[in-house]
């Protein structure tokens, strides 16, 4: 399920610090995007952020936490995506250096799906 309104922008005021925050609904959830990277995702108002290799350090107090994952032809697919611990959103600053880390694996990822170049086909 999709973030509420009110969720959607009480989360979108916390974590103004990071600059324009927009919200996207996508397959059933909402995306949370800073410039154009999804840092966050939010299913029945709970708010997730990306975990990658070099993050999930910060982000152990969310491990115990089942991680945002679907089904997909008989397989689960996890989205690298931690559910934030319900303190935080009563707790801004600290929000804010879990979604700013969270936005630095957003770059990361976005880094490393960058397309090649299509080659340019030669006829003779």
């Amino acid at each position: 399920m999709v973030a509420s309104d009110g969720f959607g922008e009480f989360l979108r005021e916390q974590l103004s610090p990071l600059g324009r925050v927009t919200l996207r609904r996508m397959f059933g959830k909402t995306g949370m995007f800073s410039n154009g990277l999804m840092f966050g995702m939010v299913a029945d108002d709970t708010f997730y952020v990306r975990v990658d290799d070099q993050n999930r350090d910060i982000f152990k107090e969310a491990e115990s936490e089942p991680p945002l994952k679907y089904a997909k032809g008989g397989r689960t697919i996890d989205l690298a995506f931690w559910k934030v611990p319900e303190r935080l959103l009563d707790e801004p600053e600290e929000l804010v250096v879990w979604a700013r880390a969270a936005l630095a694996a957003a770059r990361r990822v976005a880094t490393r799906r960058k397309p090649k170049p299509k080659s340019k086909s030669v006829t003779t």
